[in-house]
């Protein structure tokens, strides 16, 4: 017969048990947790996944380029030498008040011969939408965690926008990017975006945008 414990906390730690006091306010708070008067709710995400697409938005602020580097980094972000050209650039043009919803489509949605650059933007085309603003990356890798990817299932999301060159001269695309080595915003080259994510959009009384996004991963740098 298996002994059944009396006790729902057998299998935590004291540790454990001490974490979950104080994340419920410490002894008083436990006491009116347990009286009743206090309860534990979810917290909502901030983004749903419904028919293979995930849904989420974010809102510009007018944020520049550098301004974006320095927000970033004293957050705790890692931003990519050549990411940091690329919102260096005269081309990276911010906006202000402009909410963007984001659609991603994940890599699995398309054949390993139609995850390529030139295919996304075609289906983007066909779903009547239009290339977002570079900013999106930006808006993304502040208000979305790794937990938070990892959790929609990706490893990074590239923002499909008209490519800007970095400090080489080569096209790219900004790609937030989570790799276990630290929450990064890097780029990766505009002909090679099908390994990551692609956004595009349509515009209406706010501009919609939607982003395609794929599981495979590339090795350029950032």
């Amino acid at each position: 017969m298996t002994k059944i414990s009396e006790f729902a906390s057998a299998d935590l730690t004291v540790g454990q048990i001490n974490a979950i006091v104080k994340k419920l306010g410490g002894y008083e708070g436990a006491l009116r947790f347990l009286r009743g008067e206090t309860s534990v709710v979810e917290p909502e995400r901030k983004w749903r996944e419904q028919d293979g697409a995930i849904y989420l938005s974010v809102t510009s602020d007018g944020t520049t380029g550098p301004e974006w580097i320095a927000r970033l980094e004293k957050k705790d972000f890692r931003v990519g030498d050549y990411a940091k050209s690329v919102l260096c650039s005269k081309d990276f043009k911010p906006t202000s008040g402009v909410t963007t919803e984001i659609v991603i489509l994940k890599g699995m949605l398309f054949e390993d011969s139609n995850r390529v650059t030139n295919k996304i933007r075609i289906e983007a085309e066909n779903r009547k939408l239009t290339k977002p603003n570079a900013e999106i990356a930006c808006l993304i890798r502040e208000n979305f965690s790794d937990k938070d990817i990892e959790a929609m299932g990706l490893y990074w999301i590239v923002a499909m926008y008209e490519p800007i060159k970095d400090s080489v001269g080569g096209p790219v695309l900004l790609r937030v990017f989570r790799n276990g080595n630290g929450s990064w915003l890097t780029r990766t080259m505009a002909s090679l975006a099908a390994s990551g994510v692609a956004a595009m959009g349509s515009r209406s009384s706010f501009r919609k945008f939607r982003a395609l996004s794929p599981l495979t991963l590339d090795f350029f740098g950032s």
